[in-house]
């Protein structure tokens, strides 16, 4: 049978005086699987400790030169090639997770020169760290990129069945199709990380990792339980995952995508155009997107257009990315007999439009 899943909805536990990032009912429940000598499981679709560094003063937040995102802080992993010869602080490093740059974690603002940096956000790193702080004797070992490489999977994988560790803290990748029968407890820091991202199969995705975690509890005898944590947990998509209700999801999320003409009902073509010039990159997107609007009105086509605006992630490696989506039955017949400016990038029924 499929493991219960409860639902911790987090906005209670705040109320309730809890500053943790561990539930009082998942840190309770962590306490029964290790006093029963069984194993558990604690997902967290995010790497790092802390997801941005931000100064207290100016509100600066430090940022990756290259891609203009927000660089995640790590503790346990070294700089590498390529950082900064500077050396990092006690605090650890600062990573890109859309380039790799690495940079040591700032002692002072950039900006202002204050010394109040303060870390917000979660991180595996920060899981790993609260569950050592509660749980002292337990055995940890964390499964993410930063830890495991190449044949390092298997090695990790081993070490968890041979019971080397007691509980195993990871990333997506502990989610898929383990067979682990010593697991009886299965926790969701966050099932939040995913759900609000800008693209329509953000709630899809969810209900998937949602849906494969919980799998990993209760696979034999000894039975099962899910803590899912969340800050959301009437969400349709969250709802449907802790009742494994495919069924309810399916018929939820297929309104939602015909009501606003989203695959499967109309398919979508992304084009997508970078330039080290941000304005010659707006200026191409506009030129595009005119006459694309224009070659609509000549065909007289079903279609319609989704931009041009910047990507989510409007820079990466020194590049700015500006976005233009086709949605329309057949959007090939727009580009059919076209050839696209040099530069563009064209691609047909896109599994993700960040």
């Amino acid at each position: 049978a499929l493991p219960p899943v409860r639902i911790v909805d987090l906005r209670q536990e705040l109320r309730a005086g809890n500053r943790s990032i561990l539930s009082r009912a998942l840190q309770e429940a962590l306490r029964q699987t290790l006093d029963a000598g069984e194993q558990a499981i604690i997902f967290l679709n995010r790497r790092g400790a802390a997801t941005f560094v931000l100064c207290r003063d100016c509100g600066h937040v430090v940022l990756c030169h290259r891609c203009d995102v927000p660089l995640t802080l790590h503790r346990s992993i070294r700089q590498g090639r390529g950082a900064s010869s500077t050396g990092t602080s006690r605090e650890g490093i600062l990573v890109c997770h859309r380039c790799n740059l690495r940079e040591p974690s700032p002692t002072s603002c950039p900006e202002c020169g204050s010394r109040r940096i303060r870390y917000f956000g979660l991180g595996t790193e920060r899981v790993e760290e609260t569950i050592r702080q509660l749980f002292p004797r337990a055995r940890l070992l964390r499964w993410d990129r930063d830890t495991a490489t190449g044949l390092d999977h298997e090695r990790f994988l081993q070490s968890f069945i041979d019971r080397r560790a007691d509980v195993l803290v990871g990333t997506q990748m502990i989610a898929k199709g383990l067979d682990l029968p010593w697991v009886t407890l299965v926790g969701v820091a966050s099932a939040d990380t995913a759900l609000h991202l800008p693209d329509f199969r953000a709630a899809e995705r969810t209900f998937q990792l949602l849906t494969q975690v919980a799998g990993r509890a209760g696979r034999s005898h000894r039975g099962g339980r899910v803590i899912v944590q969340t800050y959301n947990p009437d969400h349709y998509a969250v709802q449907a995952a802790s009742r494994h209700d495919y069924a309810g999801f399916f018929e939820r999320e297929m309104a939602y995508r015909l009501r606003l003409d989203y695959p499967p009902f109309r398919r979508l073509i992304a084009l997508r155009y970078s330039h080290e010039d941000p304005h010659r990159c707006q200026a191409e997107a506009g030129r595009l997107g005119r006459w694309l609007e224009a070659e609509i009105r000549r065909l007289d086509l079903q279609a319609e257009l989704i931009g041009p605006v910047p990507c989510f992630f409007s820079r990466i490696q020194g590049r700015y990315r500006w976005q233009i989506v086709i949605r329309a039955h057949d959007p090939v017949a727009l580009l059919r007999d076209v050839a696209l400016p040099w530069g563009w990038r064209v691609d047909v029924d896109p599994i993700s439009l960040l």
